[in-house]
């Protein structure tokens, strides 16, 4: 079993404390084991709880004003989340949904927020943490106003795979309870474009998909696909 401080040392929040600092941290913890299928918390609902995932996947989805529900990210182990809930009296933005079964870390947000005052390291490292945010965000929007519907659904994938894959023989592997529909919505298109290209994908020899999981089989042909280095003959849509 990996020691306490290695969850914590995953997430940059808290990188370099000292490890008494750590233990601090982790006192004002508490640990849970989540099912895929559970809801942490819905978009509205008053924010009071901070989350770290220390196994498993989450699925954070937000409701449009049409009432589509969109796919925003997937958190991986390491990664905080509900951070809002240390900074007052607020509403979750989004929902968070178990994708694949692991465990959590809580701190209620007022421990959390007593926490960066007494560690200033922490709360700079949360500054920083929501301009990487923001950053991720902006560069979405660019990519739905500007790119073809192909390269976002590249950029999605490789997207997921930086975070969840891992190399096996013959590519790179994401094994999660990953729908098309659920990368659809993450990419801004519909079901039966990413069905399309990933047919086409598939006989180029650059994927190849399968139930709950998706192997990259030419991470080079990918990446072409997401920098349009490669003319492609299948004419998506916006």
């Amino acid at each position: 079993m990996p020691h306490p401080h290695e969850h914590l040392t995953r997430s940059p929040l808290f990188q370099d404390l000292a490890p008494h600092d750590l233990d601090a941290v982790l006192a004002a913890a508490r640990r849970h084991a989540v099912r895929r299928g559970d809801v942490l918390f819905r978009q509205g609902e008053p924010a009071h709880i901070v989350y770290m995932l220390t196994r498993g996947e989450v699925k954070l989805t937000q409701i449009r004003p049409d009432g589509r529900e969109v796919v925003l990210r997937y958190v991986g182990p390491g990664e905080i989340f509900g951070g809002i809930a240390a900074l007052g009296h607020g509403e979750y933005p989004v929902t968070a949904e178990v994708a694949e079964a692991g465990e959590t870390l809580t701190w209620d947000g007022d421990a959390l927020s007593r926490l960066m005052e007494r560690y200033p390291r922490i709360a700079l490292r949360a500054l920083r943490l929501v301009i990487d945010r923001v950053h991720e965000l902006q560069e979405r929007i660019v990519e739905l106003a500007t790119q073809r519907v192909e390269q976002r659904i590249a950029r999605a994938l490789l997207r997921l795979a930086r975070k969840t894959g891992r190399k096996v023989q013959g590519g790179i592997l994401i094994e999660m309870p990953l729908s098309e529909e659920d990368l659809a919505e993450f990419a801004g298109t519909t079901l039966y474009t990413v069905s399309r290209t990933f047919t086409h994908w598939e006989e180029r020899g650059i994927v190849e998909t399968g139930r709950e999981r998706v192997l990259i089989r030419s991470p080079e042909g990918l990446e072409a696909i997401a920098e349009d280095l490669a003319t492609s003959d299948n004419p998506s849509a916006f």
